[in-house]
């Protein structure tokens, strides 16, 4: 949700903690606002709302300095996006500073109590609660200890950066539930919500775990739990280049992240599937292959775009390994007291690792009994600390709000997944290893779909100003239609809905005239007698759109185009490959599609309105 940054060490505070934020923009972009400690001896806060460049804009008017604080860039829960609301809050006088990601459940209850012994609020907000609650047990306290005695008092979940004039030239950072990450420099250190706001300064990371409490100070990092006690946590050094967050040359991040795609793809599967045998090693998933051989059944636990993957997941692992799946949301697991138990293999997907609702799932999986196995693209994340093993996705960090290369990342561990559970269960190795050759080709193929680029925008210029769009698949390509729909409604704000082909006749095809646009998956596997009665009875449903006056984009596979440009206003084409991998290909165009009808419509493509990189509330 919301975005956190601190900094404290010797050289100005307020360059470090503004380009922290704009690495961070992707979390809220609702109001932002920092605050640091001058050399006075006085806390100096500035916020504004709206977008960062507001704040940017007040700090030249009204500039600060200090070598140490805080700052945030908001998305609203509580309260409207005004500067009143916009974070650093203080208490009553302007001694205790906090930044907050989360929500307290119980704030009001403790806004009432406190306004009873004279606390006098300003804002709208669940979070200056927090700073109230730390001004009542500051005195005669450090500032760590009043932390502690006031998050005992929260219900809910939060992330949170602490200054205070009571106990200077410290930050204070406490951890139940978003992420927090601290970094350690050289005679100095860093606080964020996600690693890429502080990656240009350091590649050196300690990710707290909930319960987790971090005192910074110049001389070091002290970390103790919320009752006190020391802790230890691993140093995790990232690997990614600073470089790899930013735009590099491209207009927007997504267009970006979209075209890093085959190199996502072949970073997921390096070290991990041999050219020649096409063997499969995934040792960090840590289970033993007999493990993987001995489960009766998988499930499949995601939000958004991460569910899609699953859902994809399910057909690659019931082909290849003829174990049965069944995909959840991760908003509903929990609620429906799901039957899992040790003979379950409960697989989990997140692109940051930290999504509130996957990881309360994770929980209830391990509780009862289920273990636990996550696909994430976060190196020390949350989900994958809690998980048995992980198979990290590799695909770097991905700043534009709606997922692209995490997607495809996914799409591929989750086939390199299926793969393994069908070596351990000893399939047909011929299979297996033409599978994984197949694979090994998929970025090449993605590369040939990307150069295609202006094809797609020549489609999006015919399109841009309709105001639904409809997407069907069948079987493995329905997923992919969900998929494009949600990246259409995401950035452009088109309704858009994904549904199986064979579900038209039950009621979508009241909805097409002569204004909808139909976007069709009518690909094949060449060497598939299965794939070929798939994509016959997708033409069919192409004819009854055409039947009812509507537009028809299809995607179809190169030996194809000449027969379906015969019943379709639009064709992209795409490589033939194995029905499996054709949704790893299928996405592509479907991004690009989103991506230049929303340019065109003038939306701001890597910040879309309400929505946020990672939902870590539920």
């Amino acid at each position: 949700m919301c975005g956190i940054v601190g900094y404290i060490g010797t050289r100005s505070a307020v360059p470090i903690i503004l380009d922290g934020l704009k690495r961070l923009e992707y979390r809220g972009y609702d109001s932002a606002g920092l605050a640091v400690l001058n050399g006075h001896g006085q806390i100096e806060i500035r916020r504004a709302s709206g977008k960062l460049r507001n704040l940017e804009e007040c700090l030249r008017d009204n500039p600060v300095a200090g070598s140490y604080g805080i700052g945030h860039t908001r998305w609203a829960t509580h309260g409207r996006p005004t500067e009143e609301n916009a974070h650093p809050h203080c208490d009553s006088k302007g001694n205790v500073v906090v930044v907050h990601n989360g929500i307290v459940e119980n704030y009001l209850s403790l806004k009432h109590k406190l306004e009873s012994q004279g606390h006098r609020f300003k804002s709208e907000t669940d979070t200056e609660v927090i700073a109230h609650l730390i001004e009542r047990f500051l005195p005669e306290r450090s500032l760590e200890e009043a932390v502690r005695m006031a998050v005992k008092q929260l219900s809910g979940v939060f992330a949170l950066g602490i200054v205070s004039l009571s106990d200077p030239k410290k930050i204070v950072a406490a951890r139940s539930g978003p992420p927090v990450v601290v970094g350690l420099g050289e005679g100095e250190y860093f606080l964020a919500s996600d690693v890429p706001a502080i990656l240009s300064h350091t590649r050196d990371m300690i990710f707290l775990d909930d319960g987790d409490l971090a005192v910074m100070t110049a001389e070091g990092v002290r970390l103790t739990d919320f009752e006190g006690r020391p802790i230890k946590r691993n140093v995790s050094h990232i690997l990614w280049d600073p470089i790899m967050a930013e735009k590099g040359g491209y207009k927007h991040f997504m267009l970006k992240e979209i075209f890093e795609q085959p190199r996502a793809v072949r970073d997921t599967m390096l070290g991990r599937v041999s050219q020649e045998t096409g063997h499969l090693f995934l040792n960090e998933v840590n289970l033993s292959p007999q493990e993987f051989a001995e489960f009766k059944q998988v499930k499949i636990v995601a939000c958004g775009t991460s569910w899609h993957a699953g859902l994809a997941g399910k057909f690659m692992i019931e082909k290849l390994a003829r174990v049965p799946v069944e995909v959840d949301y991760g908003s509903e697991f929990r609620y429906r007291d799901p039957i899992v138990d040790s003979s379950v293999l409960t697989v989990v997907i997140s692109q940051s690792g930290e999504t509130a609702d996957t990881l309360a799932a994770q929980r209830e999986a391990k509780q009862k009994g289920s273990k636990t196995l996550a696909i994430c693209n976060v190196v020390g994340s949350m989900i994958t600390r809690e998980a048995v093993g992980s198979l990290l996705t590799h695909a770097g960090p991905e700043i534009g709000v709606a997922s692209t290369k995490a997607f495809t990342g996914q799409l591929t561990a989750m086939g390199l997944l299926a793969m393994y559970l069908a070596q351990c269960r000893n399939m047909d190795p011929e299979m297996l290893q033409a599978a994984a050759q197949e694979l090994l080709r998929i970025p090449g193929k993605m590369e040939v779909v990307l150069a295609n680029d202006t094809h797609f925008e020549d489609v999006a210029r015919h399109l841009f100003r309709v105001t639904d769009f409809l997407f069907l698949g069948r079987g493995i390509h329905y997923p992919i239609a969900l998929e494009g729909a949600l990246k259409l409604k995401e950035i452009s704000y088109i309704h858009a809905e994904g549904y199986p082909a064979g579900e038209m006749k039950h009621g979508p095809n009241a909805l097409i005239d002569e204004n909808l646009p139909v976007v069709v998956l009518a690909t094949r596997d060449p060497s598939s007698e299965e794939s070929r009665v798939r994509y016959e009875k997708t033409l069919s449903n192409i004819q009854e759109v055409n039947a009812r006056g509507g537009i028809v984009v299809a995607v179809a596979c190169q030996p194809d185009v000449d027969e379906v440009k015969k019943v379709a206003q639009y064709v992209i084409s795409i490589p033939p490959t194995d029905e499996i991998w054709l949704p790893i290909l299928e996405i592509v165009p479907l991004q690009l599609l989103a991506y230049h009808i929303a340019v065109r419509r003038g939306c701001d493509v890597d910040q879309p309105r309400n929505l946020a990189k990672s939902v870590t509330v539920e």
